[in-house]
C-alpha cells in the first residue's frame, strides 16, 4: 500500500492568504457569501499579514504566534482609527478559520491561533448609546464636511478635492439612509429611482432605494423611500461626467471612475480627519465608526415614531434585532416626547459652509 507523504513545501502567509481569499471567492459566486462579506474578510486578512509577516512561512507558526495580536490592534495609529473590542474578535475569528482550511489543506500544521481572552463586554450597558452620534455631534459634522471638502481654503488639487467630495457624500448619505456599509458601497446607480408624494398639498421628493439580495448581509433584497434632501443629485452630478463608460446604471454611486467603488481604508482615513475636524470625543472607547451613521439613523427613526417593524423593513433587519441593540430608545422616545414635537424629516447631516461659499 501507499504510503502518502506530506510535503516540507511551505506556502508564505501572502500566498496562503491568496489562496484561502481565492476559495472564499467561489463562495461570493455561489452565492453562500455576498462580495461585501469577502471584502471584509479580505481587509481582516490584511491587518493579520501586517501583524504577521507577509514572508513568514505558514508550516513554521505555532499556536502562539498571536498571543498579541489584540495588543498591537489596539495601539494608536496616526494614520488610522484604532480598532474596536469587536472588530478585532471578528479578525480572529476570520483568521482562524482561514486557519482551519489551510490545515485540512496540508498547507499549515496548526488549525488556529491561541488568542488571548478578549476583555467581556457588558451587553447590558449603552454600547449602542455610546457608539451612536448625538444631534449636536452630527450637527458638528456637518459643519466640518463644509470646512474639509472646501477646496479654495484647504488650497486642494482635482484629485485630492474629488476624494474628499466622495468620502463626504457617502457620510452624509449614510446619515439619511441607514445601509451598512457593504450595502451601501454596491450601490448602483441603476438602485436609485426619484420620485414624489404629495403630504398636505405640497409635493415632496423622494429616493427609492433598491438594495439587491447579492449585495445584502442577509442576502435579501429590499426597497425603501428616504426624502430626498439633494445629496444623490449632486453626487451624481460630480461623478457621473467623470465615468468613460455609457452605462451609468450599473455604474457603483459612490465612485470616481465609473468600476471601482470607495475602498474601505479610504473612508476610514476620510472619516477619522472628519471626527478630528468636528472634535467627536473619546472615538475608540465609544467605538465610533462610519457604522455609526446606521446606528444614528436607526436610533432617529424609533425616536421620531416610525414602528419596529418599519425601521426593520427600511434597514433590512428583524423586529427582534431592533428590539435587543435598541432597548435604550424607549426612555428616549419619553424624553422627546416631553421636551419637544418633533416631525418626521430625516435628520441627517446638514452641512454648513460659509457667507462665501
Amino acid at each position: 500500500m501507499h504510503k502518502q507523504v506530506k510535503s516540507n513545501f511551505s506556502l508564505t502567509t501572502k500566498e496562503a492568504v491568496a489562496k484561502y481569499l481565492e476559495c472564499r471567492r467561489k463562495d461570493v459566486e455561489a452565492g453562500i457569501i455576498v462580495s461585501g462579506r469577502w471584502s471584509t474578510i479580505k481587509t481582516h486578512l490584511e491587518h493579520w499579514l501586517e501583524f504577521i509577516g507577509r514572508d513568514t512561512k505558514i508550516k513554521e507558526l505555532e499556536r502562539t504566534d498571536c498571543e498579541d495580536y489584540f495588543h498591537s490592534r489596539i495601539k494608536k495609529n496616526k494614520k488610522a482609527l484604532p480598532a474596536s473590542q469587536t472588530t478585532i474578535a471578528n479578525e480572529q475569528s476570520t483568521i482562524n478559520a482561514m486557519m482551519r482550511w489551510l490545515f485540512r489543506n496540508n498547507e499549515a500544521v496548526i488549525d488556529g491561533f491561541d488568542f488571548k481572552k478578549l476583555p467581556k463586554i457588558d451587553k447590558k450597558d449603552d454600547t449602542i448609546r455610546r457608539s451612536t452620534f448625538t444631534p449636536a455631534e452630527i450637527d458638528d459634522i456637518g459643519v466640518a464636511i463644509g470646512r474639509y471638502w472646501d477646496r479654495d481654503k484647504n488650497k486642494l488639487d482635482e484629485k485630492e478635492w474629488l476624494s474628499r467630495k466622495l468620502a463626504c457624500y457617502y457620510f452624509l448619505i449614510a446619515s439619511v439612509t441607514g445601509l451598512r456599509t457593504g450595502e451601501q458601497r454596491q450601490l448602483q446607480w441603476g438602485d436609485l429611482v426619484w420620485t414624489g408624494r404629495n403630504k398636505d398639498g405640497v409635493g415632496v421628493p423622494l429616493i427609492q432605494i433598491k438594495v439587491r439580495a447579492e449585495t445584502s448581509k442577509v442576502r435579501q433584497s429590499r426597497e425603501f423611500m428616504v426624502r430626498d434632501n439633494g445629496y444623490f443629485t449632486e453626487l451624481r452630478q460630480l461623478v457621473t461626467p467623470l465615468y468613460a463608460t455609457r452605462h451609468v446604471g450599473k455604474c457603483p454611486v459612490f465612485s470616481l471612475d465609473g468600476e471601482k467603488a470607495i475602498t474601505e481604508r479610504a473612508l476610514l482615513y476620510h472619516f477619522g480627519k472628519i471626527m478630528e475636524l468636528a472634535e467627536i470625543a473619546d472615538l475608540a472607547n465609544r467605538n465610533i465608526v462610519p457604522y455609526s451613521f446606521r446606528h444614528y439613523f436607526i436610533t432617529q427613526k424609533l425616536v421620531h415614531g416610525l414602528t419596529h417593524r418599519q425601521v426593520a423593513d427600511m434597514c433590512g433587519t428583524s423586529i427582534t434585532q431592533i428590539e435587543k441593540t435598541y432597548y435604550h430608545v424607549d426612555r428616549d422616545i419619553m424624553v422627546e416626547n416631553a421636551l419637544a414635537d418633533h416631525g418626521m424629516d430625516n435628520d441627517g447631516i446638514m452641512v454648513r459652509l460659509d457667507d462665501d461659499d
